[in-house]
């Protein structure tokens, strides 16, 4: 292997230079580094939201790397063929990337590190977004875990390395091969109108990240226990963003949270195990793929969902049902990007129950909405939300939207701020709603507050008739 020969470093959802174990590997060869970022069917078939998002964070990444004295590689195409131009064109003989582990990331990966290793190149993968990887996580029998808690007990004393320190150099290859312009990707095309709503909500990049998990750890964390529940209030770390994207690595708050938890912070520990139910998703996407496509629970195959996109779903999608936490949820995903986590379960259990309505709708609703968007979260969250997954909530446990309300948002200030009709002096934000929205909705601020297409009460009782005469 020839000292001078540069080592590809392929970045994918990982666009930080800290803590990352594919970029310090590369690095700590001493030889030259090539990063690239590809442009590949995975990432043109993401929804708009974040496809937009992924846009914006390789961009900020570039400019990461240019403060270093390095550039990011832009190309388009298939990841193998893509990676074999650039061996060619640059006399690479090594390839670096970060291991992911949802089904389809899998298969790309498995054909790429073939092929090259076919072709006498090195190919490696490092450890990924994960801090348990899941093939390191065992039943007592040697099994995977099917249980969050179990799960969580078994890894909630597992020694987590500290982070890698930030990249600030790497050395340059004699010559830099061609890069595409980010722009004629076209990765922010489909938010059209909506991404001048949703951009000054973006917390981008790395060091924004940083600031996020700062102020969580020293303002927020201790009151995290009740905090988090309540949608009008700064109470969550707001952190799945740049997770999402590997702009913060999972250790990296683990560590943080876990010093806070030394000092005696309770709020501090119920973090750690909300990164441990992330890790837990990708724990059963990893070694149950069909999650992600179809039921988990395959009796739930015959439950007689709906599957088509009807009036009701239509309502749902625009916030118009009639139900002040639902609709208020879905404007503030349609403004921001991002819904808080209390009011993802009560969206999701009045489509799947109050409605009857399919949990692959509402998870392809939120793949196309969600800056936040992951694979494993979003596929685990749905299936749990309608019952049919692992660890799921009981199929009888209907949330009721009004009393929620009444317990999380008493004074109504979410409410408030995301719902502009029927109010002399709206929230700034509830009339942003109306400026992201397509204009073929044709909604208007001024129009009547609808009446709800399914009460609580009747939507309650609608779903359990139907979990009653099920035929499982």
């Amino acid at each position: 292997m020839a000292e001078t020969s540069p080592i590809i470093v392929w970045f994918r959802r990982d666009l930080r230079l800290s803590d990352h174990p594919a970029l310090w590997a590369a690095m700590s060869s001493g030889r030259p580094v090539l990063p690239v970022f590809i442009c590949d069917r995975l990432v043109e078939q993401l929804g708009a939201a974040p496809k937009w998002r992924l846009g914006l964070g390789v961009e900020h990444l570039s400019g990461s790397l240019k403060d270093i004295g390095s550039r990011l590689i832009l190309r388009k195409g298939d990841p193998t063929e893509v990676l074999r131009a650039l061996i060619e064109e640059t006399g690479a003989d090594t390839v670096y990337w970060s291991r992911a582990y949802d089904p389809d990331s899998v298969e790309r990966d498995k054909t790429v590190k073939a092929a090259l290793k076919d072709d006498g190149i090195a190919a490696e993968s490092h450890l990924g977004h994960l801090m348990f990887e899941p093939w390191t996580v065992e039943t007592g029998t040697g099994g995977y875990y099917k249980v969050f808690t179990p799960y969580w007990k078994n890894v909630r004393d597992h020694d987590v390395p500290q982070p890698l320190g930030r990249v600030s150099s790497l050395e340059a290859p004699s010559s830099w091969p061609d890069s595409d312009d980010l722009e004629d990707w076209g990765l922010a095309d489909d938010m059209r109108r909506g991404a001048d709503v949703v951009r000054p909500f973006v917390q981008l990049g790395e060091d924004a990240a940083q600031d996020r998990l700062a102020h969580f750890i020293e303002d927020i964390v201790d009151d995290y226990d009740t905090l988090r529940d309540l949608p009008s209030e700064d109470g969550t770390s707001c952190l799945s963003e740049n997770l999402s994207l590997g702009e913060i690595s999972p250790r990296q708050c683990w560590h943080a949270a876990a010093r806070k938890q030394h000092e005696g912070s309770k709020g501090a520990e119920t973090f750690m195990k909300e990164l441990a139910w992330r890790e837990f998703a990708y724990h059963l996407i990893w070694h149950t793929p069909q999650i992600a496509t179809d039921n988990w629970r395959e009796e739930w195959s015959a439950f007689p969902w709906n599957e088509k996109e009807n009036d009701e779903v239509r309502a749902w999608k625009q916030g118009r049902t009639g139900i002040q936490f639902v609709d208020a949820a879905m404007r503030e995903l349609y403004v921001t990007g991002r819904m808080h986590n209390r009011a993802r379960m009560i969206v999701a259990s009045y489509l799947t129950k109050h409605l009857l309505t399919h949990w692959k709708i509402g998870q392809k609703w939120f793949e196309d909405c969600l800056i936040d968007w992951d694979p494993a979260s979003n596929a685990m969250g749905w299936q749990w939300s309608a019952g049919s997954g692992p660890d799921a909530t009981p199929y009888f446990r209907v949330f009721n939207p009004v009393t929620q309300l009444d317990k999380f948002d008493k004074q109504r200030n979410y409410v408030s701020r995301w719902i502009a009709e029927g109010r002399g002096n709206p929230h700034e934000d509830a009339l942003k709603y109306f400026d992201a929205v397509p204009r073929s909705w044709n909604l208007s601020p001024d129009d009547d507050y609808p009446n709800a297409i399914v009460s609580a009460d009747a939507g309650r009782k609608r779903a359990l008739d139907a979990y009653e005469n099920r035929d499982f």
